[in-house]
């Protein structure tokens, strides 16, 4: 499994207790629906090795992770900071003018104003405001992820519809 098959669920933070059991936080909004998984992908140099899940304890954002081989404070402690990825194709589909933030990388931006500006390149997710990186012409524009700004998604011909705040644009794009 490659890591551009799979998203990012979220990252090991520390061990818990002395059994080999770890403290992982999830980036999701329901981390419940991951309660039955069987198997996780780590991230080790770059490559994504499987590990069986024993157990999975669950408390607020955060899980507890018993993993197969994994059965000492040593083992624990060395996957500290290790992100967790799943395959993208157990993602739930969201729906309409819905989409995870990683499907949107490559559609191109057009606003109501300035037409098409430029390509998503990532999206910054932060507690306060989500922000699109736009690569505009080599410069990179963030795009606050808000409903006023964002107006359609469309999947299916990779594009996002913009309107844009007054002068925006202009921020990034004027020397």
């Amino acid at each position: 499994m490659r890591i551009d098959q799979c998203f990012e669920l979220g990252y090991i933070t520390k061990r818990h207790g002395l059994d080999g059991s770890v403290n992982a936080v999830l980036d999701t909004d329901d981390p419940s629906v991951y309660i039955d998984l069987e198997a996780v992908f780590l991230e080790h140099g770059g490559s994504l090795v499987p590990y069986i899940v024993e157990d999975i304890r669950m408390k607020g954002d955060q899980a507890i992770f018993t993993f197969e081989g994994v059965e000492s404070p040593e083992d624990a402690d060395a996957l500290k900071g290790v992100k967790l990825f799943l395959p993208l194709d157990i993602l739930p589909d969201l729906g309409e003018g819905k989409f995870y933030y990683h499907e949107i990388v490559g559609f191109r931006m057009q606003d109501r104003q300035h037409g098409d500006f430029g390509t998503v390149t990532t999206v910054y997710d932060n507690d306060k405001q989500p922000l699109i990186a736009v690569d505009c012409n080599g410069k990179e524009v963030l795009v606050p992820m808000a409903d006023d700004i964002l107006l359609k998604v469309d999947k299916e011909a990779k594009v996002i519809e913009t309107q844009l705040p007054e002068g925006l644009l202009e921020v990034y794009t004027e020397d």
